[in-house]
């Protein structure tokens, strides 16, 4: 194989959604392999907490969340979602929440996990404080920047 239509192939597979290729030919072999892209916790603050059926209050809709917001900005720090996904506030669905309202959290402590593509992703908070409000419940699909806990 000419060393330019390799070149093109190596492209070929880095710009394609495959992840491996193995190719043989008149006794040339070649394997490309990329490595699978990882997910990275932004670097904004970010803190989940677990939720609870019987310690965690119902959230409201999201048109009366909106304009609360609008009117006043809550005490305290206000974390969001990193990444879009599914929300778990418990390691395991028999095992007690991360954290539940009420709870002091320090930085660095894990307060939950968002499920993004297969891959459980822990939250850790980046603030020292008391969970005053969780706003979504266990196994709620979260989006991107979606508030989730509020510190104070």
């Amino acid at each position: 194989m000419e060393f330019e239509n390799l070149l093109t192939l190596i492209k070929a597979v880095s710009d394609s959604e495959l992840t491996e290729l193995h190719y043989e030919s008149d006794g040339a072999k070649i394997d490309l392999k990329k490595e699978q892209p990882c997910v990275v916790q932004a670097e904004a603050p970010v803190v989940h907490a677990a939720v609870t059926a019987a310690a965690a209050p119902v959230p409201a809709p999201a048109s009366e969340t909106a304009a609360a917001g609008a009117q006043e900005e809550p005490e305290g720090m206000i974390v969001k979602s990193p990444l879009v996904g599914t929300f778990y506030a418990a390691p395991a669905e028999d095992a007690d929440p991360f954290v539940a309202v009420g709870d002091t959290v320090k930085k660095g402590q894990t307060l939950a996990i968002v499920e993004a593509m297969k891959l459980m992703n822990e939250i850790e908070s980046d603030y020292n404080g008391k969970i005053a409000e969780i706003y979504v419940e266990n196994g709620q699909a979260v989006e991107y920047g979606q508030p989730l806990f509020r510190i104070v």
